[in-house]
């Protein structure tokens, strides 16, 4: 892990500032919306906008980075996200907003693309698993850490929004200025989404569940805080739990899945995630109850889409697991552009607790319809099962493909030796 973290420090250290910009802008539109008067559904409006422009660039900017490279597109990119971070407090309407939010999820995808193709090449076949362990525990200090920056400034002012446009200002340095060698650069043909869900129907579905309940955690988290009547530190607190249980449950859950039927640990965890929701339904006005959910739903929410893109994996050929990894990410797209829309519908009709109605109709259908996938084919053997694909919902195709080629490299050392040791026998 240490010869990891000193050969790709700078691109991890640029990563993180993104991760911090990035969190700490989806929170304050929250709380800023809140004290300007906008709407529920308004501000479901501005937080969808954000998924739709992430999905379009990530369709986009592979073609942008072939086209101009990757240094070019990185710093292009995260020019135009300073800039709109600084354009929120000046143009305080929701349809400035939501345009903002699109164009800056679309250039937030197009960086993240960019680093994660750094990060990638920059690993070796011995270290890639350290190396998506760091990119990973990077994105969850980022985003934690940035809950907690919401506390230095009064969200109704400039300078609250002056922070993230700097952080990615500055994060351009470490990743510009980096020795590591500019990547090649190559995507594969996704496959079509009629191939992938008759190889895994339950792979498909959920994932595209999975992108509701995640954009309604990042998105309207902090709507629903102001809503509850929160104040300020409450509302950073509650937001970095949802990310503390997903960093928790990741590697525990991810343990198990390689010990037993996915499907049976997807139907758990959802049903858990459903009723930890439940739960902050039921809990009143109790902040500790409110955290508690949070850290449930985000340590149930999060591993499991590691869990579908591994069960996805256990019935694709290694070959095939790079252009599978597209039509999952654009399933899991589609239901992040509906999530924060629904969630704010369900808000104005039902309230504050409309947010936790919705991602527990969404975990509760999913655990629902992993039983019932159950019934209509076997488990996969062992001799076809593959290990965990460790990754967050905020991860690009290339993170995703390089766990998937992290987890075919296992499994082909671990063949080998085992092949070498009944040799011997």
């Amino acid at each position: 892990m240490l010869q990891v973290l000193g050969s790709a420090w700078a691109l991890l250290l640029g990563l993180m500032l993104l991760m911090v910009g990035n969190g700490l802008q989806g929170t304050l539109l929250g709380v800023r919306g809140e004290l300007e008067g906008f709407s529920t559904f308004e501000m479901s409006i501005v937080m969808s906008a954000y998924f739709a422009g992430f999905l379009g660039g990530s369709r986009m900017a592979p073609e942008m980075i072939r086209r101009v490279g990757h240094v070019r597109v990185f710093a292009a990119l995260a020019s135009f996200i300073s800039a709109v971070l600084i354009l929120y407090p000046t143009f305080a309407h929701p349809a400035a907003w939501a345009i903002g939010r699109v164009v800056i999820g679309f250039c937030f995808s197009g960086v993240y693309v960019t680093a994660e193709s750094w990060l990638n090449n920059a690993a070796t076949n011995e270290n890639r698993g350290k190396a998506l362990s760091l990119y990973m525990i990077v994105q969850m200090l980022g985003i934690v850490s940035a809950q907690g920056l919401l506390l230095v400034a009064d969200p109704s002012g400039y300078v609250l929004f002056v922070i993230p446009s700097v952080l990615v200002s500055i994060s351009f340095a470490p990743i510009l200025l980096s020795i590591s060698p500019t990547p090649a650069f190559d995507t594969t043909k996704p496959m079509s989404l009629r191939q992938l869900y008759g190889i895994s129907p339950l792979s498909c579905v959920g994932v595209f569940i999975l992108g509701g309940a995640f954009s309604a955690q990042f998105g309207m988290a902090a709507v629903y805080g102001g809503q509850a009547g929160l104040s300020l530190p409450q509302i950073s607190m509650f937001i970095a739990a949802f990310y503390v249980g997903a960093t928790i449950a990741q590697y525990p859950l991810g343990w198990l899945s390689d010990r037993m039927d996915r499907r049976q640990l997807i139907l758990i965890v959802a049903a858990v995630g459903g009723v930890g929701a439940i739960l902050a339904m039921l809990a009143g006005s109790s902040f500790f109850a409110l955290l508690l959910a949070a850290m449930i739903v985000g340590g149930t929410s999060n591993p499991l889409y590691s869990l579908l893109i591994s069960y996805a994996n256990d019935f694709l050929q290694p070959e095939d697991m790079a252009a599978a990894s597209g039509g999952i990410l654009f399933m899991n797209g589609l239901g992040a552009i509906a999530g924060p829309l629904i969630t704010g519908w369900i808000m104005t009709a039902f309230g504050p607790s409309g947010f936790w109605l919705f991602i527990a109709v969404l975990l509760l259908a999913m655990a629902a319809y992993a039983g019932y996938r159950m019934t209509q084919r076997p488990a996969p053997t062992s001799d076809f099962s593959g290990a965990y694909t460790p990754v967050m919902m905020s991860a690009t195709s290339v993170a995703v493909e390089a766990a998937q080629e992290w987890v075919i490299e296992t499994a082909q050392e671990e063949e080998a030796q085992a092949q070498e040791a009944a040799d011997r026998l």
